[in-house]
């Protein structure tokens, strides 16, 4: 498995990061409404994804199949194609944030119960809980880091 840090952002791969973004959030994100991921969408592609060191796992044909945002020192996002999840391109790139960046900390959508499983598996630990998103939306943020890096 090959991660890719991007270097530039095109329209072309923003689209693509977009779609690998929507499909992943439509499959684990149950508790958004149609309106909350059209909210969002823009948001994601013209705001959060250029305000983030992206690293990205390519299939055979060179689509994107998985992705990860980081900042400072988080795990910003974790996206992975719904038909790719299972083929450990989530755990790798945990892995890459944490050995080869020292990335220790992630925050998690608590009502996304699929994303909070992987990272207690993966061995983080919850240190705290927000109410509310980081857009003021009632969805509450699972603050998690792993335990050796406190």
């Amino acid at each position: 498995m090959e991660i890719e840090k991007l270097q530039y952002l095109s329209d072309e791969i923003l689209d693509e990061l977009l779609i690998v973004w929507e499909k992943s959030v439509r499959s684990s994100h149950h508790f958004l409404k149609e309106e909350d991921i059209e909210y969002f969408r823009p948001l994601i592609r013209n705001q959060y994804f250029p305000a983030v060191e992206l690293f990205v796992i390519r299939n055979e044909i060179r689509q994107i199949v998985a992705f990860m945002g980081l900042s400072d020192d988080m795990l910003e996002m974790l996206f992975v194609l719904p038909e790719e999840q299972g083929n450990g391109y989530g755990k790798g790139l945990v892995d890459y944030a944490i050995n080869k960046c020292n990335i220790y900390k992630v925050d998690v959508n608590e009502d996304n119960e699929q994303a909070y499983q992987f990272y207690l598996h993966m061995g983080y630990e919850v240190i705290g809980r927000d109410e509310y998103d980081s857009s003021g939306k009632p969805f509450p943020i699972l603050h998690l880091q792993q335990p050796s890096n406190r």
